[in-house]
């Protein structure tokens, strides 16, 4: 055994100074160094910008992908301030670009999540080999450059601006990244996620790295998950049955609110997409527990009402309804409980009772709407198997 194996002192601990635990690790912030991480580099800014949005002090935010590997973000909100935030040195742009898990507080049921980590812009900073912020706050324009997340100057005026805003360009390290690409599809779909599950949200998503070949969109979507909803029957050809039933609710119960969208039809296959704080739940959780518990117990009494020939136990009649059932289930909570690290599965035993209670209540009211219709779906429907149930998709 070698002298340094026997020996262990202070000395042979390493501290790593500011952000080149991150440069050193970078899979343990973005997940890999690779496409995925590129994408997780452009969420956490965008999780900044849509914060803005859902606070009310920011109405758009426009994402570009440009050539060279480059990407900038934009928000038309009031601007990063340059007070020094919270005791810290340098300025709050400083601050924002240099120290982990910086951003305005607090979380909670108004903060978007598009990234998996949600560590704040500094991440994306220290793996950039480049990084350019402008902030249009009072009538000036503000810049500062950074290199492998290390600012080269101060925060310097370049003239004045008529507009707000903060503008973020980066171009991913190529030493941490090597060649790989944004995906603009990959980018789409969740930017049009976050706009379903936020309908104050207008976003935007541009690609110019191909000369001639432009690629645009634009995401707003007033009607939330019904809307969300009738994409995602429309992809699946479900477009039969009695329409749409949407809601949202404030639970006091769970300190949050619950929005459900679902539509039944003729067609087989169930699927219901989770979300909390807008980030997917691909496993599931408590939510859509009390979101099956409640659809259960409310077509249960809506069959034993109507003397529909379905099996004695409410849970089997829900069972072959919810087999032709396709649902989105969304909460926004102030202090969401993620089971494990990816926060792939929310818990909370408040959360299952309040989404089971708003559940059960509105579903009531929806089936004596459209009795006839649902009843010929519950009793025409094919028997889901013991133990099955409808899939979850994140």
């Amino acid at each position: 055994m070698s002298e340094d194996a026997v020996t262990y002192d202070a000395a042979h601990i390493e501290v790593l100074e500011g952000l080149e635990a991150v440069r050193r690790r970078p899979g343990m912030y973005v997940g890999s160094s690779g496409q995925r991480g590129l994408h997780e580099m452009v969420h956490l800014l965008v999780d900044r910008a849509l914060d803005e949005v859902l606070t009310g002090r920011a109405t758009t935010v426009d994402v570009t992908v440009l050539p060279g590997g480059r990407v900038r973000v934009a928000d038309d909100g009031p601007g990063v301030p340059f007070e020094a935030a919270g005791g810290a040195a340098g300025s709050g742009l400083e601050s924002l670009l240099t120290l982990l898990h910086t951003g305005r507080r607090p979380f909670g049921r108004h903060s978007v999540t598009a990234s998996r980590f949600a560590l704040g812009p500094s991440v994306t900073n220290a793996l950039s080999g480049r990084l350019r912020a402008e902030v249009d706050r009072e009538g000036l324009r503000w810049a500062q450059d950074y290199e492998r997340g290390v600012a080269t100057a101060p925060p310097a005026p370049h003239g004045p601006t008529t507009r707000t805003g903060t503008t973020i360009t980066f171009r991913p390290d190529d030493q941490v990244f090597g060649t790989a690409r944004c995906s603009f599809d990959t980018l789409a779909e969740r930017y049009r996620e976050l706009a379903f599950l936020n309908r104050e949200v207008n976003l935007s998503l541009t690609d110019l790295r191909e000369a001639g070949a432009t690629r645009s969109v634009r995401y707003r979507f007033p009607g939330g998950l019904r809307d969300f909803v009738a994409v995602l029957t429309e992809r699946n050809a479900e477009t039969a049955g009695p329409g749409i039933m949407a809601f949202e609710q404030e639970v006091p119960r769970m300190a949050g609110t619950v929005e459900v969208a679902m539509a039944w039809s003729d067609a087989s296959g169930g699927l219901v997409r989770s979300y909390a704080n807008s980030s997917p739940t691909p496993e599931g959780g408590v939510h859509v527990a009390g979101f099956l518990d409640g659809v259960s117990e409310a077509v249960g009494a809506f069959a034993r009402e109507r003397r529909l020939p379905v099996p004695e136990e409410p849970e089997s009649g829900a069972g072959r309804i919810c087999a032709r059932l396709t649902a989105v289930v969304s909460v926004k909570l102030d202090r969401p409980e993620f089971r494990g690290a990816t926060g792939s599965t929310l818990g909370g035993p408040d959360v299952r009772d309040g989404v089971r209670e708003a559940v059960r209540e509105h579903t009531a009211a929806w089936l004596r709407e459209h009795a006839e219709p649902l009843a010929a779906l519950l009793t025409g429907a094919r028997p889901v198997a013991d133990g099955q149930s409808p899939a979850a998709s994140g």
